[in-house]
C-alpha cells in the first residue's frame, strides 16, 4: 500500500493529520527524519554499487571505495539509520566482493 503513495508528497500533508500540536511537531519532526535518512540510505546504496562494479570491473580502487563505505556505514550505524548488525552484514559483504576482486586480478 505505501507503494500507491506518492512518493513527492511528505507525510505531514496528508488526510489524516492528528489536531494534538505535540502531535503535530512530532509528524514535523518524523518529516525530517525520514528526508534525511532517505538520502543516507540512497548514498549507502551508491557506494556499494561502486564497489560492487569496481569489483566486477578489477580496478585498484575497491580498497578506497571500501574504506569510505565502511565509514559511511558505521556513521549510519551510530546515528540509528540502520541496525547495527546491518551495517556490519553490509561490510562483510562488500569486503567478500572487494576481496574476491583482488584475488582474480
Amino acid at each position: 500500500m505505501s507503494r500507491l503513495r506518492s512518493r513527492a508528497r511528505p507525510l505531514v500533508n496528508s488526510v489524516a493529520v492528528a489536531n494534538i500540536k505535540s502531535q503535530i511537531k512530532r509528524n514535523r519532526q518524523n518529516e525530517g527524519r525520514r528526508v534525511r535518512n532517505k538520502a543516507v540510505r540512497s548514498e549507502l546504496r551508491t557506494a556499494a554499487k561502486k564497489i560492487r562494479t569496481a569489483a566486477v570491473e578489477g580496478t585498484d580502487e575497491s580498497t578506497a571505495l571500501l574504506r569510505q563505505a565502511t565509514r559511511a556505514l558505521d556513521r549510519a550505524a551510530s546515528k540509528g539509520i540502520l541496525h547495527k548488525r546491518t551495517a556490519a552484514r553490509r561490510k562483510s559483504r562488500l569486503a567478500r566482493s572487494a576481496a574476491s576482486s583482488g584475488s582474480e586480478s
